[in-house]
């Protein structure tokens, strides 16, 4: 099963909101998931990003892929730096 760090939508119509969530890559946008990484908002000023580094870690060790955005957001969490710094010290 291949795995990808992924947004899905959620919140009304015209307000999105959004989950980092690690899910299956054949499974719809908005349908099943494995496990709720964070969440993003980009309607504050300035955009809201919470996003749990240790499980984000934990998946991109196991080898699940992320998006282009999510591999944005992550950088910005700092995510993906505790996942380089994982790697080269294993």
């Amino acid at each position: 099963m291949a795995v990808k760090l992924r947004l899905t939508r959620v919140g009304k119509t015209k307000q999105p909101q959004y989950r980092v969530v690690a899910t299956d890559s054949r499974s719809p946008r908005d349908g099943r998931f494995i496990q709720i990484i964070g969440t993003y908002n980009p309607r504050t000023d300035p955009s809201t990003l919470n996003i749990d580094n240790a499980k984000a870690v934990k998946w991109l060790m196991d080898g699940a892929q992320p998006t282009e955005r999510v591999k944005k957001l992550l950088e910005v969490s700092g995510a993906m730096a505790e996942f380089t710094a994982a790697r080269a010290a294993k």
